[in-house]
């Protein structure tokens, strides 16, 4: 019996190291390139992926409201391919000037540390706009 709660405990214990070494998904660099109508959206993801518990599952592209313009999700974890770049076509309003990326992971949720695209300019902080 005392073997099999040091077994659980270390089990526990490795996954809960597991989980606080991943950290945050990180957003490296997003591209939007405007064609026919949509925005075709490549984004750049950094993360310690460490299996099914924690990965990084999803990115999307939000107004300066919040609104939800379309969201990327990512069906499995990547711990071997770091990192790593997928796409997803969204519909921006017209007049929509700035938009924002953000990234999330299953354990940490949404980082804060998005990415504001002005898509007046080609290219800024972690992000470049294609006309």
């Amino acid at each position: 019996m005392k073997t099999l709660i040091v077994k659980t405990v270390l089990f526990v214990a490795i996954i809960w190291i597991g989980q606080a070494v991943a950290g945050e998904v990180e957003i490296v660099k997003t591209r939007l390139e405007y064609r026919a109508g949509s925005w075709h959206v490549s984004t750049t993801l950094r993360h310690g992926d460490t299996g099914w518990s924690h990965y990084a599952d999803a990115w999307r592209v939000v107004t300066e409201k919040g609104e939800d313009l379309g969201t990327r999700t990512l069906h499995h974890p990547h711990e071997q391919e770091q990192p790593f770049t997928r796409s997803h076509t969204v519909q921006i309003p017209k007049g929509t000037n700035i938009v924002y990326v953000e990234a999330h992971d299953k354990v940490h949720g949404w980082n804060k540390k998005r990415v504001k695209v002005d898509l007046n300019k080609a290219s800024g902080d972690r992000f470049e706009v294609r006309r």
